[in-house]
């Protein structure tokens, strides 16, 4: 079974949320070109969700995968469900809610087995804590997914110790990860407990928005990640990787950007080991306060 590791076989994991905002990849003789480049780079898992374009970002990946069986093969997917968005909100208040309850769970993954055309999911998440979660159920639909071999590993997303804490109590198996948002810009993990809290319960720790969507370079503290960028042998973008990589546990980013270029610094960042007054320099100035 295929596990994430954050050592040189995972460096990152590409996150498809845009694919189907990329018109010149629609075409799955192209996605699937540009898939095979990336795992030719080393990079083979790909993470998805049911709610990513609504379903249509699994369906292209899907129809790519079906250009060829070795690259199906090769790739390592993730999906993530139990958020329901206003479109397909059923109710007359048109409001964004949770779903973590057997039935919706288990037709969430048959759906994205559908939609990709594989067997196996490699790993499935909660993709939200929900309030309403009653866990027991949850917890046993969980592992049914396991044992029917529609799952290989289970793990959460945005959750915060209790909650996982809660949920890993009631399951025979042990959830593998949690993927949260961290990045120079939000790091608020690092000071509340939750990156010492995951390194404490053995799951990884897989970033969402590492790059800050887009406000990575924005005021000082783009400047210092030019101004590092020189002696570093990558862009601003592999340098944020390379300082997320640096804290315990070395969280596996998940970049969400599908350009080639991007993707190619940040792996260079992957390869950077970043020096301790480096690493705090540019806490400091994502912050805007001087370490104390």
């Amino acid at each position: 079974m295929a596990e994430l590791n954050s050592a040189v076989d995972t460096p990152l994991v590409l996150g498809m949320m845009r694919l189907h905002e990329h018109k010149s990849l629609h075409d799955p003789a192209a996605l699937a070109g540009w898939i095979n480049r990336r795992v030719e780079q080393g990079l083979h898992w790909f993470d998805h969700a049911d709610i990513y374009g609504d379903g249509r970002c699994e369906t292209l990946f899907g129809a790519a995968l079906a250009q060829s069986a070795e690259l199906k093969s090769r790739v390592r997917l993730i999906s993530k469900a139990d958020i329901i968005k206003v479109p397909r909100d059923g109710s007359p208040w048109n409001v964004t809610h949770y779903d973590s309850s057997p039935d919706y769970l288990e037709a969430s993954v048959n759906g994205s087995l559908n939609r990709l055309g594989v067997e196996r999911l490699d790993m499935f998440l909660l993709h939200r804590p929900d309030p309403l979660m009653d866990i027991g159920p949850t917890a046993r639909v969980l592992e049914r997914l396991l044992q029917s071999g529609k799952v290989a590993q289970i793990g959460v997303s945005n959750f915060n110790p209790p909650q996982w804490r809660l949920l890993q109590q009631a399951l025979g198996s042990r959830l593998s990860c949690n993927q949260l948002e961290l990045s120079l810009r939000m790091n608020a993990p690092l000071f509340n407990g939750t990156s010492e809290a995951m390194q404490h319960d053995g799951l990884k720790m897989l970033a969402w928005a590492p790059l800050a969507g887009g406000r990575l370079e924005e005021e000082g503290l783009g400047v210092l990640l030019h101004e590092l960028a020189e002696k570093a042998g990558c862009g601003p973008a592999g340098l944020a990787i390379a300082w997320l990589r640096r804290i315990p546990g070395a969280p596996i980013p998940v970049v969400g950007s599908l350009n080639e270029a991007r993707i190619a610094d940040a792996l260079a960042g992957c390869r950077y080991e970043m020096q301790r007054p480096d690493w705090f320099a540019l806490l400091e100035m994502a912050r805007g306060e001087r370490v104390p």
